[in-house]
């Protein structure tokens, strides 16, 4: 028996130690300096062993905000479409749908899924953000439709579905620096801020159903 339990803790730590999280640096130039401007300084590096996934870097404030009536979700101050980050992926990297995302650098907006009843069990809430390839987001104060933002999205998954990662505002007291924690028996969430509103987005983790 002890033998069993030191195995489920042995495995347990290999699991939870496939993903780290480090500090990163500045965002790249193929950013722009528009963009740039609205980002935070340093990014976050996302570590699977001693690779490096990608880095994320969010906005340094709350995009203008404004109030929204949409149900089940948890962002209610941020315009649909708004800037929230930019990520640079080094290696290819799953969202939420488990679809591929090529290598590359992509602006993260806010947007949420239709309720349409082709989403259930997706998420809690119906908070996501949405990746765009770059090279096509032209201004970082745009707040696109769903309708737009959707299409722009399926060029960075290279499916008729968008890009998608889900995330929600979180109550994170006392969060003085970014963490990743394992959520569930497979899903890595990173908590961290943009300005002073604590969020946290799931990374790595495909959605069951």
């Amino acid at each position: 028996m002890k033998k069993l339990i030191v195995n489920f803790v042995l495995a347990s730590v290999c699991l939870f130690g496939q993903y780290t999280i480090a500090p990163g640096g500045g965002h790249p130039s193929e950013v722009g300096k528009d963009f740039g401007a609205l980002l935070e300084k340093k990014g976050t590096k996302l570590m699977k062993g001693s690779k490096e996934i990608g880095e994320f870097w969010f906005r340094a404030a709350l995009p203008p905000t404004s109030k929204s009536s949409e149900p089940n979700t948890t962002m209610k101050m941020l315009p649909h479409g708004a800037l929230l980050g930019v990520v640079k992926f080094d290696m290819a990297h799953a969202d939420r749908r488990g679809q591929q995302v090529k290598p590359g650098i992509y602006t993260m907006r806010f947007s949420y899924y239709p309720e349409n009843g082709d989403h259930q069990g997706a998420a809690p809430q119906r908070d996501f953000m949405l990746l765009t390839p770059v090279k096509l987001d032209k201004d970082p104060n745009a707040t696109p439709n769903f309708e737009t933002l959707v299409d722009w999205s399926r060029k960075a998954s290279g499916t008729p579905h968008p890009c998608v990662f889900s995330f929600w505002k979180e109550d994170a007291k006392g969060l003085k620096e970014p963490k990743l924690e394992m959520q569930g028996d497979h899903d890595f969430v990173l908590t961290n801020k943009i300005g002073d509103q604590p969020f946290s987005i799931i990374l790595v983790g495909k959605a069951e159903g």
